[in-house]
């Protein structure tokens, strides 16, 4: 049986997190080849390509930095040069700063929108250049986050790049639905990764308080993340563009 996605490529920012790991293996395992960019070392990347490729997966990494638009734009070319043009371009990359607006430093301030405002825009920027100028039509997804809708004191930089990416997702929605190019945003709730499990891993009490604040009373998966922007991108999907798919259990029916 033909996978959906035998004939697209996958590239995906922040690609040795949890989620980026979950949304490799989905795509990978439904017939696509798997782009990976990160801040780590190659050697980081090893056991993961090395799992990809026993599957039979054609899977590429490389180490970039996405707030250095140079570094992406030739990252987009090393992969349309090793796996073909990137058709689906997920702007993953992000990191939190656990500090509200008088202990955050303006440092940390900035740092924040370059990786989960700026990186986003330069990844689906130069990936998305790439299929205009090509006459390919594709899929941008932004992985967002329901803090950009919602006043999360202790996370302010956050929740402000996420509320940018959301109108970039808009912006850029709109600019490039001539050519064929849908762009999405998937916005999770309170996903079981990252540095999100790890302090709740440190403090059981923050993960108790967490679920009973839950409607649905669980957290979610990266690999129901990974569930979700399949269905954003796959091939059926002609028509959703400029919105955004919330997955927060139920969070956002409470809290105002």
């Amino acid at each position: 049986m033909k996978k959906p996605f035998s004939k697209h490529t996958v590239i995906i920012s922040g690609g040795l997190g949890d989620i980026g790991r979950a949304m490799a293996l989905e795509f990978g395992s439904l017939g696509a080849a798997i782009a990976l960019g990160d801040l780590l070392d190659a050697a980081e990347a090893g056991p993961l390509l090395k799992y990809l490729r026993r599957r039979e997966i054609r899977a590429h990494y490389t180490q970039v930095d996405v707030t250095d638009f140079a570094a992406v734009r030739a990252w987009v070319a090393e992969v349309e040069k090793t796996l073909g043009v990137p058709n689906i371009i997920i702007a993953n990359a992000a990191t939190v700063t656990l500090a509200g607006i008088h202990q955050i430093t303006a440092e940390q301030w900035a740092r924040e929108l370059r990786v989960n405002l700026d990186g986003a825009f330069h990844l689906s920027k130069a990936g998305t250049q790439r299929l205009v100028e090509r006459r390919k039509s594709g899929k941008v997804l932004f992985i967002g986050s329901w803090a950009a809708d919602h006043v999360h004191a202790h996370i302010p930089a956050y929740c402000v790049a996420k509320a940018g990416l959301r109108m970039l997702c808009r912006c850029l929605a709109l600019e490039l639905a001539p050519s064929g190019i849908l762009v999405n945003e998937l916005a999770p709730g309170v996903v079981n990764a990252g540095l999100s499990r790890k302090v709740q891993e440190q403090n059981p009490k923050i993960r108790e308080k967490t679920l009973k604040r839950l409607p649905l009373k669980k957290l979610i998966s990266p690999e129901e993340v990974a569930s979700q922007a399949v269905h954003l991108c796959h091939p059926d999907n002609l028509n959703i563009t400029g919105s955004t798919l919330v997955m927060d259990g139920g969070m956002s029916l409470l809290i105002g």
